[in-house]
C-alpha cells in the first residue's frame, strides 16, 4: 500500500477500535436476513433495515438517515392495509451506528400532483402506484430531495424536486426537474446530483437502459436544471440496451485521488443486479472504467464491486445494487439492497465497508460493516481456512424481458459466485495449488503466483461472519481482469 492508504486504513482501524469499545456490544443476535414474519404493515414499525430498495444516505448530526423506494415484501396472508399508513411513498429511516435502523415511517403523505398529472397525460390516463429511488442532498440550510415516478417497463416517467427544513421532513414540492415520455431517448428516472469541488456548479446523472444514463445540469440555487427542460447529454450506456440493464448512478468525490467516482449497476434486478464504477476528473465527465474504456460506449465496464454471491451456510444473496455511497470524514461505506435467496423477494439494506487500491479504484467489504473493533491482524491468524469468492459476471439462463426474468425466478445455485475453499499454509505456500505463495504484507494479504510472478494484493481487516455469526477477517480486492475478489476467515 501506498503511504497515504496505509495512513487512511490505519485512521479508520483506531477509530473503529474505540467506537467498538465504546458500545460493549455491537451487534444484536435478533437480527436475522428472514424478516417474513414481520413483513405486514401490522408491523412496519419493526421494518428496521428490512424492505430496503433503492436506498440514498445522507449523514445529519449523529444520525445517518436512509431514504428508498417504497417496495414492501407481502407474504401469503400478510396485513396489506394500515391506516396510520399512506403507502407508495417514500420510506425514512434511521441509525446512529449503520448496523441498528430505526423506520421513521413516510416522507411524503401521497405521491406529488405534479408527477401524477404528467404520467398521466403522457400515459393514456394511466395513474402512477409509487415513488422511486429518491436522492437526498443538503444544500445550504435546505434539505433537497430527488425523487422519481414512472410506470415501470415504459419511458413515461417524471424526476421532481421537494425541499425540507429537516432530514425527517415535512417536505415541500419545489419544481419539475425532468420529463420523458415514450418519446424520449431517455428515462427520467434514479436521480444522483454532484457538486463540482472547484466551481461549485451543479450536476444530476439519471436514467436506465432506455438510453443509457444522462447528466444535465442543475442551478445550485434553485436545485432545477440551468435550463428549462434539458434532458442533457448521454454519459453511460451498454450494447442491447433493450435487454441489458444500466442504471442507478451515483457519484461522489474522492479528495485523495482527486476523482469523481460514478457507481452503476448492471442486469437483472431479482438476480444479476450487480455494481460497476468509472472514474472522471469532473463530475460532467467524460467516466472511464479501469481499462480506459469510455462509460458512454457500448462496452461492459469493469470493476466490478458487487455481484449474486453465496458463502457456505447460506441460501446466498442476488440483486446486490443500486447503491449509495457516503463519505463520513473520509470513512466510506457503500449501502444498497440485498434480495435473500432462495426466493430473492425479500429485501434488506446492505452497508459496505469501502477502501480504495494504490492506484485509485474501490472495493468493497465481502460482509456487511458491524462496527467490529478493529486491531493488528498478525501473521498466524492467516494460517488456515478461508472461503473465497470471485466476482465472475453469469450468463442468463432465460431470456430477460425490459432487462428482467420474464415468468419469475426459480432457486439456481449456478446463477450465483459461489465460495470456494482455499488453506493458507505456515510455509508460505497455498494448499494444492504448486505456484501460488502468500504473505502477510501490512495489513495485506500478497498472493503472488511464482511461475507468472502476477501479484494480488488483498486488504484484510476484522469484520463479522453473517452466515456463521461469529467474528471473523476478511479480504478484498480487485484482480487484474477487473474482478472482485472476497474471502472469509473460517478456521
Amino acid at each position: 500500500m501506498t503511504l497515504k492508504i496505509r495512513i487512511a486504513f490505519l485512521f479508520w482501524l483506531v477509530r473503529s477500535f474505540m467506537r467498538g469499545f465504546a458500545q460493549t456490544q455491537t451487534l444484536d443476535p435478533q437480527i436475522k436476513d428472514d424478516y417474513t414474519d414481520i413483513a405486514g404493515l401490522d408491523h412496519y414499525k419493526e421494518w428496521a433495515g428490512y424492505n430496503v430498495h433503492d436506498p440514498s444516505c445522507i449523514k445529519v448530526g449523529e444520525y445517518y438517515y436512509v431514504y428508498s423506494t417504497d417496495a414492501i415484501y407481502f407474504p401469503r396472508n400478510a396485513e396489506r392495509k394500515n391506516p396510520e399508513v399512506k403507502q407508495g411513498n417514500i420510506q425514512v429511516r434511521r441509525s446512529k451506528d449503520l448496523v441498528h435502523w430505526e423506520f421513521l415511517g413516510w416522507a411524503l403523505d401521497k405521491i406529488p400532483d405534479e408527477a401524477v398529472q404528467h404520467i398521466r397525460s403522457v400515459s393514456g390516463g394511466k395513474d402512477p402506484q409509487n415513488v422511486w429511488a429518491p436522492y437526498v442532498l443538503k444544500q445550504g440550510n435546505t434539505f433537497r430531495m430527488y425523487y422519481a415516478v414512472s410506470l415501470f417497463g415504459k419511458k413515461t416517467s417524471y424526476i421532481g424536486l421537494a425541499t425540507s427544513t429537516s432530514p425527517i421532513g415535512p417536505w415541500t414540492q419545489a419544481g419539475d426537474v425532468v420529463k420523458t415520455d415514450s418519446t424520449s431517448l431517455m428515462n427520467a428516472i434514479d436521480p444522483t446530483i454532484v457538486n463540482d469541488v472547484v466551481n461549485g456548479k451543479q450536476w444530476m446523472l439519471y436514467g436506465s437502459y432506455f438510453g443509457g444514463l444522462y447528466c444535465v445540469e442543475l442551478n445550485p440555487v434553485t436545485g432545477l436544471p440551468v435550463m428549462e427542460g434539458d434532458q442533457g447529454y448521454l454519459v453511460v450506456n451498454r450494447a442491447d440496451a433493450k435487454s441489458r440493464v444500466v442504471e442507478a448512478p451515483e457519484v461522489i468525490y474522492n479528495p485523495q485521488f482527486k476523482k469523481y467516482y460514478l457507481f452503476v449497476s448492471y442486469d437483472a434486478l431479482f438476480t444479476h443486479y450487480n455494481v460497476r464504477v468509472g472514474r472522471a476528473d469532473k463530475p460532467e465527465g467524460p467516466y472511464f472504467d479501469m481499462n480506459g474504456k469510455n462509460m458512454a460506449d457500448t462496452t461492459n465496464n469493469y470493476p466490478i464491486l458487487t455481484y449474486a454471491y453465496r458463502f457456505q451456510n447460506h441460501a446466498g444473496w442476488a440483486g446486490v445494487g443500486h447503491c449509495s455511497v457516503i463519505n463520513d470524514n473520509g470513512a466510506f461505506y457503500m449501502l444498497h439492497q440485498g434480495r435473500l435467496a432462495p426466493t430473492n423477494q425479500l429485501m434488506v439494506l446492505h452497508v459496505r465497508k469501502m477502501f480504495w487500491t494504490e492506484d485509485g479504484w474501490p472495493m468493497v467489504s465481502p460482509e456487511r460493516y458491524a462496527n467490529v473493533p478493529q486491531s493488528k491482524i498478525e501473521k498466524n491468524e492467516l494460517i488456515g481456512k478461508w472461503e473465497q469468492i470471485e466476482l465472475t459476471e453469469i450468463a442468463d439462463k432465460t431470456q430477460l424481458w425490459q432487462g428482467q426474468i420474464r415468468g419469475g425466478w426459480k432457486y439456481d445455485t449456478t446463477l450465483f459466485n459461489n465460495s470456494k475453499l482455499v488453506e493458507l499454509l505456515a510455509n508460505g505456500n497455498v494448499k494444492n495449488q504448486k505456484d501460488l505463495h502468500w504473505k502477510l504484507t501490512g495489513q495485506s494479504l500478497e498472493l503472488v503466483n511464482a511461475a507468472t510472478k502476477a501479484k494480488l494484493e488483498l486488504l484484510i481487516w476484522r469484520e463479522w461472519d453473517w452466515e456463521n455469526k461469529r467474528p471473523t477477517i476478511v479480504f478484498s480486492g480487485i484482480n487484474k481482469q477487473g474482478l472482485g475478489v472476497w474471502g472469509k476467515k473460517t478456521l
